[in-house]
């Protein structure tokens, strides 16, 4: 109904009467009345006198009717504990692919290793989930596809700089605008879910509590629409899944990449490597050349770049 009000406000510059609304969805002026002012405390603001109502600013908070075309599958939530783990509750069950968890911010966000993601209110918080049909061995192509059409998105709708740090990781220069996490379940031989969980800076300043990390907003010197990033990055990724998951995904990722051909340092729980970034392999593996000219694949942990003039990368 929410959806509706809005569409009728939308379609009219001028004021349009509770009358009119009533007839037009079939409720009573007093429901009319409850919706509007549910819509101004969820920050609408909603001009209403005595000739009706009219619409003046719409908040930039991606509400599932700010998505017509998704919004049965956009659940917002103004605070939550995680939208990953939101999302791996709706997946398991059944919710349809493309199903999208978005939250403004989060008391429990994490990222690789168990840290902690800071999500402060401005950023962009968000968990999408994806029913590929494809077996468990290639699903790590999937976090290349969806890094890779994130930067491309970052890139064409605010012409920044950005580059895929191994291993979903995206840098302006050398600080963090973005970072990923995927999350699987398989039975069997198939794939059940790939969650791919997003936190992006857009309109917060993450650089106050962690001055390696940078902000939309303050490469662009103004505020970005969440909601038009959003709806962007879900057509082109949605787009991207339809597409076979073969070698074109490494050839793509690598692009875009900012970490091979550089000294690198990659920690994990456990272990710490060191060596030349030289390539990654058909499962999306980072294949180091150790000082001591061994060759060998890590395939998970926090990877950090020793600081070098970054290559070009396509536009």
């Amino acid at each position: 109904m929410k959806e509706k009000i809005l569409q009728l406000l939308r379609s009219s510059d001028l004021t349009v009467s509770g009358e009119s609304l009533s007839g037009s969805l079939g409720i009573s002026r007093v429901s009319i009345w409850k919706h509007i002012r549910t819509l101004q405390s969820m920050g609408y603001t909603i001009d209403a006198g005595p000739k009706g109502y009219r619409l003046m600013d719409t908040p930039d908070i991606p509400y599932p009717w700010e998505i017509p075309r998704r919004s049965g599958l956009i659940h917002h939530f103004e605070e939550i504990g995680s939208t990953m783990a939101k999302a791996r509750e709706l997946a398991r069950n059944g919710c349809p692919h493309m199903t999208v968890v978005v939250a403004e911010r989060q008391i429990n966000g994490r990222g690789r290793l168990n840290r902690t993601w800071q999500s402060e209110a401005g950023g962009l918080y968000f968990t999408v989930v994806l029913r590929p049909d494809i077996s468990p061995i290639l699903s790590a192509r999937v976090n290349l596809r969806s890094a890779t059409v994130l930067v491309k998105t970052l890139r064409r709708l605010y012409a920044v700089d950005a580059g895929l740090k191994w291993p979903n990781d995206i840098l302006v220069g050398d600080k963090k605008l973005c970072g990923m996490l995927l999350e699987l379940e398989a039975e069997g031989d198939s794939v059940s879910f790939i969650n791919v969980g997003i936190g992006i800076n857009l309109n917060n300043d993450p650089a106050r509590d962690v001055p390696t990390a940078v902000s939309i907003c303050s490469l662009l010197g103004n505020r970005v629409s969440k909601t038009a990033f959003l709806c962007a990055f879900l057509d082109a990724l949605e787009l991207a899944m339809k597409k076979p998951l073969d070698e074109s995904v490494i050839s793509a990722w690598k692009a875009y990449t900012v970490t091979l051909n550089r000294p690198v340092q990659v920690v994990t729980l456990k272990e710490t490597f060191t060596g030349q970034a030289v390539d990654i392999d058909e499962t999306g593996a980072l294949i180091l050349q150790t000082p001591q000219g061994i060759s060998m694949k890590v395939t998970y942990g926090d990877c950090f770049h020793t600081p070098k003039t970054l290559p070009n990368l396509p536009a």
